[in-house]
């Protein structure tokens, strides 16, 4: 089947990208994202990028990113595209509009998009409904928020994994929006402690053990990152999402709208998060599975993740100037990659790229540029 991405890029690029993102939500809704389905997506992975991690199989490593589906509208189509697995949301306890809109800006000359949402979400009902009515086997993943207005962090994440936990193959508790006020703060040592405890006894008073993960953000100090390490594994989460989007505006990008306020996501912020995963990886001494996400837009770049230290990889941006079969061709360049090196299977290979430096205790991940 002929790529028709390049035919439709053109008319959705004349649209703001929050109307383009909204009328490709709708065309998924409507089936109409089945023509443009490759052949190959249909045809199993190879066995080389399959793994299990917290009970879970996934056959091929590569997912989608929260952001894309919200409100678990399309969580199924996009599956069929290939993707190892899909998480939908930012999802909050309660529906709110988000942030008053322009809040989405493509950034054209930097493979880029700045944003600032604000958890726009129809709320737990909503999603836990579709989710519930699924009729095709795949991993899913719910990326739970809190409402702008609660005053009770704890309490609103724990109603989220309390109400999902039924429906999900793992949570999410993001921690790391710059777009709503003071979540951030959450991050920090005692905070975080403060948090999770409580969140890990909803997730278990469950009865269903499903993962929980906790999604940081990349703009993190050494002892920010030391610090969320050691909570991590004291506190016994499942893993660690890396990274959200940046409030920094590396030097080298050029677009106009990278002077709008929000967090930067796509090929400006693969360096940094690239560089804070394998610190992650070190400082966690690689007992705790990584997810790397954060400027994918190819198989080099994703195997770069992996051997800095994920387990997983997840994209969204690169599929907005790249279109679907990114995800196909991710995975079998990856694939190719795993065999030119030797590897057997990807597990072989997460982290085998993270050398400790000398007496810094900084990190660096060989056969990359980031600044580690």
């Amino acid at each position: 089947m002929p790529d028709l991405y390049p035919l439709i890029r053109p008319v959705l690029r004349r649209l703001p990208a929050e109307a383009a993102h909204a009328l490709t939500v709708r065309a998924l809704e409507a089936g109409l994202g089945s023509w443009m389905v490759d052949r190959a997506a249909r045809e199993p992975d190879p066995p080389i990028l399959a793994q299990r991690l917290w009970g879970l199989d996934f056959s091929n490593p590569v997912g989608l990113a929260a952001g894309f589906d919200k409100d678990a509208q399309v969580f199924e189509p996009m599956g069929q595209f290939g993707f190892g697995f899909v998480e939908i949301g930012t999802v909050t306890p309660r529906p709110q509009p988000g942030n008053p809109k322009p809040r989405l800006f493509r950034l054209e000359e930097d493979q880029a998009i700045v944003n600032r949402m604000g958890f726009n979400s129809a709320g737990l009902s909503a999603a836990i409904d579709r989710l519930s009515r699924r009729r095709h086997d795949g991993i899913i993943g719910v990326n739970l928020g809190k409402n702008r207005d609660s005053g009770d962090a704890v309490a609103d994440y724990a109603e989220g994994i309390r109400r999902t936990a039924k429906v999900a193959d793992y949570l999410v508790v993001n921690i790391s929006s710059p777009n709503t006020p003071g979540l951030r703060e959450l991050q920090r040592r005692e905070s975080l402690r403060a948090l999770l405890d409580p969140l890990l006894r909803a997730r278990d008073e469950s009865k269903r053990g499903v993962p929980l993960l906790v999604k940081i953000a990349p703009d993190l100090a050494g002892e920010e990152r030391e610090d969320i390490a050691a909570i991590a594994l004291e506190a016994g989460i499942d893993g660690l999402i890396i990274a959200n989007t940046t409030v920094d505006r590396p030097a080298e990008i050029v677009s106009a709208c990278a002077r709008e306020t929000g967090g930067l996501s796509g090929r400006p912020l693969f360096a940094v998060s690239t560089a804070l995963l394998a610190d992650i990886h070190r400082l966690t001494r690689g007992r705790l599975p990584l997810i790397g996400v954060g400027g994918i837009a190819s198989a080099a770049d994703a195997y770069q993740k992996i051997r800095a230290g994920a387990s997983l990889v997840q994209l969204y941006t690169a599929l907005v100037f790249a279109g679907p079969r990114l995800v196909i061709s991710i995975k079998m360049g990856l694939a190719d990659l795993l065999r030119a090196e030797g590897f057997t299977s990807i597990a072989e290979a997460v982290g085998t790229g993270v050398v400790a430096a000398h007496s810094s205790g900084a990190t660096r991940a060989i056969g990359t540029d980031a600044p580690f």
